[in-house]
C-alpha cells in the first residue's frame, strides 16, 4: 500500500510520523473520510473544502490549494490501483514541543490513505441496525463547533464503547439539552407521516456530505423534508429512521432503545433512499486517473 505523506507516495512501512506531532500528543489536527465508487471519487471538492474549512477554524494554514489536495487525492487511490473504496486526508498541526502552544508547530503535517472499509456487516443494511441512546453526549458548541471534523475523537469513541457494551454497533448521542445530535459516526433522519426530519447542525449535528447528498434526494423523489429539533420521543414513534455517512452510507434503523421502530423492519421510504443514493455514487464524481 502506498501513502501520501507530505507531498511523498511511500510505502505503508515508511509512512512514518514524529512522536512530537501535535496531532499525535494532542489530538490537534482535522480530518476526512470519502468514498469512491467505480473509478469516481464521489463529492470529492465538497469534502476537501470542508477539510479546509476545519482547518481554518482551529488556525491550521494549509500550505497547499484545495486544488492541489483534489490532486493528491486522485493521485493516492491511483497509485494503489484502487477503483472502489475509502480514502482518509489527515492533517495534523505538525512536529513541535511538549507543550500546548500550537505556533511552535511551524507547518502542518498531511497524510492520505486510500483503502477499502466496511463500517457495518452487510446484513444490516437489510435487516436494520438496532441502536442505543448512550450516556456520553455530543459536546457543546461553545467547546469545539460539531462543524469541525477534529482528530480528537475521543467523544464518539466513548459512546461506540456504550453501543458495543450493550451489544449494539451504533448508538444515539444528545446535546446537553438532551435533544437528539447524532449517533458515533452518523447522521440521523426519521420519516413521521411522509415527511422526512433530521435534526438542525445547531443542535450538534455534523453537516455531513451524505446528509446533504439525502436532502437533495429527497427533492427529487418529491418528499418533503425540514430540519427539526428532534427528541429521543420521536425517534421511537417515528414511522421509519436511518442513518448516513460516507462510510456507513444510507443504513436502516429499527429500534432505538429496545423499542421497534414502527413494525421493526426497514422502511419503504428509506429503501428508496437506499436505492437513490447508491445509483447516484455509482455513477457520478471526480474521476480517478
Amino acid at each position: 500500500m502506498k501513502i501520501w505523506l507530505d507531498e511523498k507516495l511511500v510505502e505503508e512501512e515508511d509512512a512514518k510520523i514524529s512522536v512530537f506531532d501535535h496531532g499525535l500528543l494532542y489530538g490537534d489536527g482535522v480530518f476526512e473520510g470519502i468514498r469512491f465508487y467505480n473509478g469516481r471519487v464521489f463529492r470529492l471538492e465538497e469534502h476537501i473544502k470542508r477539510l479546509f474549512d476545519s482547518a481554518k477554524a482551529i488556525i491550521i494554514t494549509m500550505p497547499w490549494t484545495q486544488e492541489q489536495v483534489v490532486q493528491f487525492t486522485v493521485d493516492t487511490i491511483a497509485a494503489n490501483g484502487l477503483r472502489d473504496g475509502y480514502v482518509r486526508l489527515v492533517v495534523t498541526r505538525g512536529t513541535g514541543g511538549l507543550g500546548l502552544n500550537p505556533y511552535l508547530c511551524e507547518r502542518p503535517s498531511m497524510f492520505i490513505i486510500a483503502s477499502t472499509i466496511s463500517l457495518y456487516p452487510e446484513e444490516y443494511y437489510t435487516k436494520g441496525l438496532p441502536i442505543i441512546t448512550c450516556a456520553t453526549r455530543r459536546p457543546a458548541p461553545s467547546a469545539l463547533m460539531p462543524q469541525v471534523k477534529s482528530l480528537n475523537y475521543l467523544n464518539n469513541i466513548m459512546a461506540k464503547v456504550e453501543a458495543i457494551q450493550a451489544g449494539v454497533m451504533e448508538a444515539l448521542m444528545l446535546n446537553e439539552q438532551g435533544f437528539v445530535a447524532e449517533c458515533t459516526g452518523d447522521n440521523i433522519f426519521i420519516i413521521r407521516d411522509g415527511k422526512l426530519l433530521t435534526p438542525p447542525v445547531a443542535d450538534g449535528a455534523l453537516d455531513g456530505v451524505t446528509r446533504r447528498v439525502i436532502l437533495e434526494l429527497a427533492d427529487q423523489l418529491g418528499i418533503p423534508w425540514a430540519e427539526q429539533t428532534l427528541a429521543r420521543y420521536d425517534i421511537y414513534i417515528a414511522d421509519e429512521c436511518f442513518l448516513t455517512g460516507t462510510a456507513a452510507e444510507v443504513i436502516p434503523v429499527i429500534s432505538l432503545d429496545r423499542r421497534p421502530i414502527a413494525d421493526g423492519l426497514p422502511g419503504p421510504l428509506t429503501g428508496k433512499f437506499i436505492r437513490a443514493f447508491r445509483e447516484l455514487a455509482n455513477s457520478t464524481g471526480t474521476p480517478i486517473a
